[in-house]
Parts: structure tokens; sequence; C-alpha cells
């Protein structure tokens, strides 16, 4: 078992419940959304609080999400503006704008101590309040190209909104998506295309895409017995690891040969789902490849993995890939795919963190337990998931609502670019831990 170690919590934290955390899609920072109406930016360079964002709502915030920002967007002075929605149990949306200096959050440093306060603490603008929901916003997810944002919500509904990014902060509802049949817990946009995920307490994952002019369900995905209360997404062109290539390692060729195999082979099918429930699996999907649906359909009576579809030009077939190894003892809250290593996390009310990875089978593996390998059928590729590293009460006696990979960035530069976990918890606490690796030592 490889070891997670404690790098810092986030200073100072908040004195109530966080509910989740936002790493910035290119910069040393986290946004953290809290019971106490306001959201908490804070480095993860030196791991300092450096602004609250505040006043926009009236009850908790439960979700916040930076806008993608291209880095062309930025002025030729290196200062570009952020831009974070904020979801709150005030049944209402926010959009913040503030300008940053790239280049001071991207130096070895970070926030400097004793920076001017005007300076430090330049004020976030609130932008507009976008309503429509008639419950608690319970997710916010911008789309890859930053031009759409999902929420969801109790009420059971989907909303999808269009920055018109006409300089007066408009925006133009575009969608308002109601298949599910209760509460929708959590929405996530697909790594590049226009094409959302979204979890209930239904217990379904449902899958959404723009025909022409109108949006729509193309795949409800049932396989859970309680409420899914989470779903990412695996990066793309992501490969398993080889056993002679761990994931610490860079590959040999044998082991580039058959990850470039293995991608070529499900380019068609495109990234995965990943997704957790209240019945206490975490469980991967994957769509089948449009060709291959002409001549062949997986039904829950053959496979036993069900698969409900949508009668459309622009259906889609997906399967249960693989059920993760178990872990938790109660609901799992959240899971993280990281887009970096292929690594997934996740945690809940047990108070865990469990990290897994997932690797080839060889031959011989393969061919002595093929009965028991949990993959997809027809598959030339036959891989597993097992655990490498866990921590038990990861904030004491008390749950933690969410995980997140991050990038790290220490004072000096020297680990820039190793991953960490961001987890949140109901005693307010944020924390960072180190990537879990082989014989990693206590920070």
């Amino acid at each position: 078992m490889w070891k997670i170690s404690l790098v810092s919590d986030l200073t100072p934290p908040s004195l109530e419940r966080i509910w989740q955390s936002s790493p910035h899609p290119t910069l040393p920072l986290v946004a953290t959304s809290s019971a106490d109406k306001t959201v908490r930016i804070y480095s993860l360079v030196n791991y300092k609080l450096l602004s609250i964002v505040s006043g926009g709502h009236k009850r908790s915030i439960r979700s916040s999400a930076w806008k993608p920002t291209p880095p062309a967007t930025t002025g030729s002075s290196g200062r570009g503006e952020s831009v974070l929605a904020t979801g709150s149990f005030d049944a209402t949306v926010g959009i913040w704008r503030r300008w940053d200096d790239y280049n001071n959050h991207n130096n070895d440093t970070g926030a400097e101590e004793g920076k001017d306060d005007d300076d430090e603490d330049e004020e976030w603008r609130f932008a507009v309040l976008l309503d429509g929901h008639d419950s608690e916003v319970k997710s916010v997810s911008w789309s890859a190209s930053g031009s759409l944002l999902a929420t969801c919500s109790r009420d059971k509904s989907i909303w999808i909104w269009e920055d018109l990014d006409d300089g007066d902060n408009n925006f133009e509802t575009v969608a308002v998506l109601q298949e599910h049949t209760a509460d929708v817990k959590c929405v996530a946009w697909h790594p590049v295309e226009e094409c959302l995920a979204s979890g209930s307490y239904d217990d379904t994952i449902r899958v959404w895409r723009e025909d022409i002019d109108d949006w729509g369900q193309v795949a409800c995905l049932k396989g859970h017995g309680g409420t899914v209360w989470f779903v990412d997404w695996e990066g793309v062109d992501y490969a398993p690891f080889t056993s002679t290539t761990p994931s610490t390692e860079p590959d040999d060729d044998q082991s580039a040969k058959i990850k470039e195999k293995y991608r070529e082979h499900y380019r068609l099918s495109g990234p995965r789902i990943v997704s957790c429930s209240s019945d206490k699996t975490v469980r991967i999907w994957r769509r089948q490849a449009k060709q291959a649906q002409i001549s062949t359909a997986f039904s829950a009576s053959t496979t036993g993995i069900p698969s409900i579809i949508r009668p459309t030009g622009l259906d889609e077939t997906w399967h249960q890939d693989a059920t993760l190894p178990a872990a938790h003892d109660l609901a799992i809250y959240a899971v993280a795919w990281s887009k970096r290593s292929g690594l997934i996390a996740s945690t809940g009310a047990d108070g865990r963190i469990v990290v897994y990875t997932e690797e080839f089978v060889d031959n011989k593996k393969q061919k002595g337990n093929d009965e028991e390998m949990d993959t997809s059928p027809d598959t030339p590729f036959k891989t597993e998931w097992r655990i490498v590293a866990s921590i038990e009460a990861a904030h004491g006696i008390y749950e933690v609502n969410h995980i997140a990979w991050a990038k790290r960035g220490d004072r000096r530069g020297e680990q820039k670019e190793d991953e960490m976990l961001i987890s949140t918890g109901d005693d307010g606490s944020v924390k960072e831990e180190n990537r879990a690796t082989p014989n990693l030592m206590g920070v």
C-alpha cells in the first residue's frame, strides 16, 4: 500500500461546514464553498487565505466552479479575469468576477506576506444573479469552452445557461432538463465536448447532449442501489498503468505500445464516467462506440448490466465497465478522477479517503481469472482496479463532503508539478494531502 500524508490545513478555516472545494484550472488557487454563505479563496502555494467572496447569497453556498479561461484572453500586462460561479441553497446562482495578476499568482512565493490589503483583497464583483430554480442549487459546472454553465437543484431540474460574453454580464437560458424524478445532486461536463452528465436521488446517472437547437437526454444509466452523489469524467486519451511501469515511472517501449493500442481501440468510445453512491459503491461507465451499436446491444437479461436508452437520433449505449473494490462503510459523497495521473479518489460519510489505480492484467492472470474479472464484454484489454492508498478519519470524527485533485506548488517550486488531494468536511477545515506515491514519507 502507498501512503497519504497531510501537507497542510488551509488557514484560517471556516467556522461552519465546507461543502466543496474547486481548484482553479490554471492558477495555484482553490475556492471553498461554505455553509456560512461565503466562498474562501486560498493559495495552494502557502496555504493561506487570499480573499473571501461574500454578500451575494442568503443561505449556504453548496457549490462553486471556475470558468475555464484560455490563455489568449489575458492581456499583455499578464492580467486576466477570473470568473466564479456559485450555487446556493437560496435557489440562486451567482456569477463573480475579479481581475487577477497572473504573474504574481505564479511566482515562487505566492501571495506576498504583508502585501497591501487593498491590492491583495481586490474586490470580487458580484456580476449577475441567475434566478430560475425553485429550490436549493446543489451543483454548478462550466463546459470546457466556458460558454455554457450547468446548474442542478433539489427541484429535480437541470438548467443550462449560455454566457453571451457581451461585456454586460448577460446570460441566456438555453435548456431546462426535467427527466430526473428526484433531487439532482451533481452535474459535470465532458472534458472536451458539450456533453453533460448528472447524478440524482433517483439512483440514476443521465447523459445529455444538444441535437440541433434542443438539449435532451441521450442515455440513462441504472445500476446504483441508492442516491448518486457525484460523477466525474475520465481525462482524454488516458490509458491504464502496466505491471512493468507503475504510475510513478515513465513508460518503457512495451508499455507505451500497449497504451497506444488501448487508446486507439477506445478512441471512439471517449472518456468514461465514474460515479459514487449511498449504496457504498464506486462504478465506472463506458459508452459503446457508435459503429458497434449497429451490431451489438447490451441488455440486462444477457449481461446483468442494465442500460436504458432513449430512442432518438443521438441515443447512446453506456454499460458498466467496472465496480471498484469495496472500501467504504457508509455513503460515498464524492469521487475525483485525476486528469493527470488517472488515479481515482473517493470519500464520504465514513471519513475515509481511498485512492484507486487501474492496471492492465497480464496474460497469465487473464487466463486464470477471466470469470472473476469485473470488466466489460468483448474487450481485447482486460484491466483491474485496486486500492493503492487510504486514510482513516481524514477529518477526525467528521464526515468528508468532497475531494478534488490539484497540482501542488510549494514556496520554492521544488515540487510544483506534484499532484495532491484537497478534502473538505463538516468540521469547516480544508486539508491538503500529498499525492499517494510508493514509500511516501509524512510531510
